[in-house]
């Protein structure tokens, strides 16, 4: 395998490698309304531009900053914080150019050496950016000067070949893409589905009975920081302590964890297990508040002290309502709002403060339905994930390969094309996802009206045909704000 610097793959113009102005040349009283776009580093998505949030400066102001415009079809790369994220600018939205900042670095590629996007591609590889934040200054962010990004070095095999490996990495993406498209319309109709049952819990236009979360729940259990270990537990018989990240994200991530130290005595009165819903009492001003409900663990990881249990109570409010409850977007307001702290702490909610709590309490036997929506998606959502997370584990593993030059095209190819689906249906499944498409086809209908149209098919029956329609992409869903109801269409099919 060959290699070479990104200084020799270069265009050979002037500025081919350059970053952005010295922040004194770029101030905040510089930005104007409209003129020339200036980018930042949240333009770059992972792998891939994005021309959002856009900020302006004259166009006098940019030919003093000449040296830094960048055009279409140029390699930006993120040299300051968050180092190594790169992308290729694919539209600048009809402008002639733009300019960098001081924490962007790009890089026009001779398309007569090397693919675009295989640069790209390359540029993010877990190999690279470890380099990068091995050369990168060791101060409070980590940063990179222009002459270590010029001296990176990259394997570069011939056009062809990179040519090759770059669609075969595409095609890779084009199905991770496809998973998270799930993932995203799974969690939007599980949203939009709260709304169809309770209505919006801040105005509560149905008038649900409030209760106290005090009253809605047995108990409110905390948890328990002691000095842990740096890294996770790597096993069953390890024992550790959840991390804020675990929960942040109001998705339990269970990996998210500190070893205990083997001389430390765990306590397995604070273990979490399947059912509980877990509470962020301690964090920033828009983390704090969040919740999450655990559908699966590891075992032997318990709560930190930053983290409450919230013990509820069947007879009155099932953990599912209340998860969505808590998490959403008008009612988290509510909840982050008894955060209490100075300026130089993280805010945090009290027990009481908390106990205090006035929620909107629908019947049991509606969140009884709820939960029995909530288990049925969330059971698609846990395929799709695992079909995501080995996506993006076979990504860079021919990642990996393509870097070390054992990247065999022509036998991954058919990997790549046909990869095994987690949710197969059968043809007499197929026809019915062609019936449910007909009945919508370009009009939006909902749930209920397709209910008209199969009377003979039960509601929950239906419903799941429903949900697995949406996942195979069959039907797409959108929640209607003015009507207040879910809405369907008609979809093409993902891979």
């Amino acid at each position: 395998m060959n290699y070479a610097t990104l200084s020799s793959i270069a265009a050979n113009v002037r500025n081919a490698i350059v970053d952005g102005p010295f922040g004194s040349s770029l101030k905040t009283s510089d930005y104007v309304d409209k003129g020339i776009p200036v980018l930042q580093g949240q333009n770059i998505t992972g792998d891939t531009f994005n021309f959002n949030n856009i900020r302006f400066i004259t166009n006098e102001k940019a030919n003093e900053l000449s040296r830094s415009k960048v055009y279409v079809g140029d390699v930006l790369m993120i040299k300051i914080g968050s180092i190594g994220y790169s992308a290729q600018i694919d539209d600048l939205r009809g402008f002639p150019y733009a300019i960098i900042p001081a924490n962007l670095a790009k890089i026009t590629p001779d398309l007569l050496k090397i693919d675009p996007d295989y640069l790209v591609k390359i540029l993010n590889s877990v190999e690279i950016k470890r380099q990068l934040l091995k050369s990168a200054s060791k101060t409070a962010q980590p940063a990179l000067s222009l002459g270590k990004i010029k001296a990176l070095e990259i394997p570069l095999p011939d056009l062809i070949t990179q040519r090759q490996i770059a669609q075969v990495l595409s095609r890779a993406q084009n199905l991770i893409r496809a998973r998270q498209r799930t993932l995203t319309a799974l969690d939007e109709l599980l949203k939009s589905t709260f709304y169809e049952f309770f209505g919006d819990p801040v105005r509560n236009e149905k008038g649900w009975e409030k209760r106290k979360l005090g009253e809605c729940v047995l108990k409110i259990e905390s948890g328990w920081s002691p000095v842990c270990l740096s890294t996770p537990k790597i096993n069953e018989n390890e024992w550790g302590v959840l991390k804020l990240g675990a929960i942040s994200s109001r998705f339990y991530k269970p990996k998210e964890n500190k070893k205990l130290p083997e001389n430390v005595i765990p306590r397995s009165d604070i273990e979490v297990h399947k059912g509980d819903l877990l509470f962020s009492r301690k964090n920033t001003r828009e983390l704090v508040g969040a919740c999450v409900l655990v559908f699966d663990t590891l075992p032997k990881l318990m709560m930190s002290d930053t983290i409450f249990r919230l013990v509820y109570r069947k007879d009155i409010a099932l953990p599912h309502y209340l998860y969505y409850l808590i998490n959403h977007i008008g009612f988290r307001k509510i909840v982050q709002a008894l955060a209490s702290g100075s300026a130089g702490s993280m805010p945090n909610i009290s027990k009481d403060r908390l106990s205090n709590l006035n929620l909107p309490l629908p019947p049991i036997a509606l969140q009884t339905q709820f939960a029995a929506v909530v288990e049925r998606v969330t059971n698609i959502r846990v395929q799709q994930q695992t079909s995501l997370t080995s996506l993006q584990l076979l990504y860079q593993s021919l990642l990996q390969a393509a870097f070390q030059g054992d990247l065999d095209v022509s036998k991954v190819n058919e990997v790549v094309s046909r990869p095994t689906s987690t949710n197969s249906q059968d043809t007499s499944e197929e026809l019915i996802w062609q019936n449910l498409r007909s009945q919508v086809n370009n009009q939006s209908i909902t749930l209920e009206d397709l209910q008209n149209v199969f009377p003979n098919a039960d509601y929950p029956k239906l419903r799941e045909l429903v949900f697995n329609a949406i996942d195979s992409g069959h039907l797409t869903q959108t929640y209607d704000t003015k009507e207040r109801a879910v809405q369907l269409k008609a979809g093409a099919p993902r891979i």
